[in-house]
């Protein structure tokens, strides 16, 4: 294969690439947060510097469920991040993540240092329940529950007023990881940290609801390193949304 083939290949491996060029379109996309307060020296002992404790010590637990995605298919994703200030920015700081499908583990660590990881997290409806679970190496690390559609934040129903515009703000606010790739002999050969925000995004439904997380230590999936001090609230969205690439806010090599 030629050079100039080479560097129009999306991804390795050369046969079969992991994952093709983006942006990328998913439909149908279904969120499950609880924030919750944890222990302000645990998050900041998580946050990478320049980046700074947003200050109210808060934490969002995830589980995302994506049935179509284009160029990942079908997966679903749990983990944690965290509300934090940049250059006075407020940004959310990805910290953990775990998931079942290899083309966005690879993609996602490869071009925006998603800090992923092979995990088991499932998101269903059981009876009035929304549930999500996180397994790793055949262990239950994190169970989060919320009451079931309960209280509509799409629509007001009093006045009828649509607060699609409020709740776009939050899946599109800016999203922060810290891109980590060695050299070949091990040193570093991108450190930075990387920002995005998701974009195009239609809500097609919006609830909160009463909320529990239980998170259990793990040497390996270190979710409960943060530790759940008060629930704070749930929410449940569904949108259509796009994941384009993303740009360098701070290079640790310069």
């Amino acid at each position: 294969m030629k050079p100039d083939a080479i560097l129009k290949a999306s991804s390795m491996p050369l046969a079969c690439p992991s994952y093709p060029r983006g942006p990328y379109r998913f439909v149908n996309r279904e969120y499950f947060t609880i924030t919750y307060e944890s222990d302000p020296d645990a998050i900041r002992e998580a946050l990478p510097e320049p980046l700074e404790p947003e200050g109210n010590n808060t934490v969002l637990y995830e589980f995302i469920r994506m049935p179509d995605s284009s160029g990942f298919g079908d997966y679903t994703e749990s983990g944690i991040v965290i509300p934090a200030k940049y250059k006075g920015e407020s940004v959310n700081f990805t910290a953990q993540m775990y998931l079942d499908d290899e083309p966005p583990i690879s993609g996602g660590r490869e071009v925006w240092g998603f800090p992923k990881k092979l995990g088991n997290p499932t998101l269903s409806i059981a009876h009035d329940t929304l549930t999500g679970k996180l397994e790793y190496a055949g262990e239950r690390v994190a169970l989060g529950t919320m009451g079931y559609k309960q209280q509509n934040l799409l629509i007001d129903p009093k006045t009828g007023q649509s607060h699609a515009e409020d709740i776009i703000k939050k899946i599109t606010k800016t999203q922060v990881n810290l891109k980590l790739i060695p050299h070949v002999d091990g040193t570093p050969a991108i450190a930075q940290l990387v920002a995005y925000n998701m974009c195009d995004a239609t809500i097609k439904g919006a609830w909160s609801g009463p909320a529990r997380l239980h998170l259990v230590p793990h040497v390996n999936a270190p979710v409960a390193d943060l530790p759940v001090r008060k629930i704070v609230g749930g929410a449940h969205f569904i949108a259509d949304i796009t994941l384009p690439y993303g740009r360098v806010l701070h290079d640790y090599l310069k």
